[in-house]
């Protein structure tokens, strides 16, 4: 697959999408053929799935377009990913779509992020661009996007899922940092590409709906605070992946970035007993997670 003019995208033919699955539900496959529609390919990277949703991929193989690898346990987002893209180096793309598996896409995705990325003057120092979302767990009301401003907006990071990233800057920057596993994955990378001289750019317009952990809004004290409710391996990681991103990026000196995640893992600790459930087991995995990150303990939770 080759782009009409050299570093630039102009048909979505050409871009390989990869979407990374673990226990999908029966809904993933209606999700997935709104962006099979404006895609060259996909890549579904399964990271050990029960059977039966094993039997469900398995099915949506019928379509040619379709490459699934089964991973035999969860190697994590990171590598998963990784895999991904290697396939769709393999099968000729040099662009690449990244999909979490329960994002919804818009029927007009990829020719939004298309002219985003065609109305960018950079595009040779372009990361990633990613998609602004709606996120489901939250009430929003779109706004009517201004006609004189640029379909893209500069930014420090994306999330992973929606994410149109150009091989050719993948090749420099690197691969996704396996063993971060999951969560600050997608930080990561725009950090290291940000450090070498790469941009990060997002569409203005949502052009996909995506959740954030379990949102949950409460009240305490005539305030209103909020939790994502995230599960305790999930508080795990991102403790832990927290405290090495403020390690390695943060410019604190005489460790005061141990400090500094402490008191945050702390906020966390005080969140989580106020609003959450299964409050002893995700602050244990939270306290785990510090100091994993601060001992560069890294990979799979024990």
């Amino acid at each position: 697959m080759k782009d009409s003019v050299p570093g630039r995208l102009s048909n979505g033919k050409d871009v390989c999408a990869i979407a990374v699955t673990f226990h999908p539900d029966p809904e993933f496959p209606t999700r997935l053929s709104r962006i099979l529609r404006q895609v060259g390919a996909l890549v579904i990277v399964d990271n050990g799935s029960g059977e039966a949703a094993v039997r469900m991929l398995r099915e949506l193989t019928m379509d040619p377009s379709i490459t699934l690898v089964l991973n035999l346990e969860n190697f994590g987002i990171a590598r998963a990913l990784n895999i991904g893209i290697e396939r769709a180096v393999t099968l000729g793309f040099t662009w690449v779509l990244l999909l979490d598996q329960d994002s919804s896409v818009d029927d007009d995705m990829v020719q939004v992020l298309i002219a985003a990325q065609a109305a960018f003057p950079d595009g040779d120092r372009m990361a990633v661009l990613g998609s602004g979302f709606r996120d489901v767990n939250k009430e929003s009301r779109e706004a009517s996007p201004d006609a004189r401003a640029e379909p893209w907006e500069e930014v420090k990071q994306v999330i992973t899922s929606g994410s149109l990233i150009p091989l050719s800057a993948h090749a420099a920057i690197g691969p996704f940092r396996e063993e971060l596993f999951i969560d600050y994955v997608d930080i990561d990378y725009c950090l290291r590409a940000r450090a070498k001289g790469f941009r990060v750019i997002k569409t203005r317009r949502p052009v996909m709906s995506h959740a954030i952990g379990a949102y949950s809004q409460h009240s305490w004290l005539g305030m209103n605070k909020w939790t994502t409710n995230h599960s305790p391996d999930r508080r795990y990681y991102i403790a832990r992946n927290d405290t090495v991103m403020l390690h390695e990026y943060g410019n604190y000196v005489l460790g005061l970035w141990a400090l500094k995640s402490f008191a945050r893992c702390f906020r966390l600790c005080k969140r989580i007993a106020l609003y959450e459930q299964m409050k002893t087991r995700k602050i244990i995995a939270v306290a785990e997670g510090w100091w994993d990150g601060i001992r560069g303990h890294m990979g799979p939770r024990a």
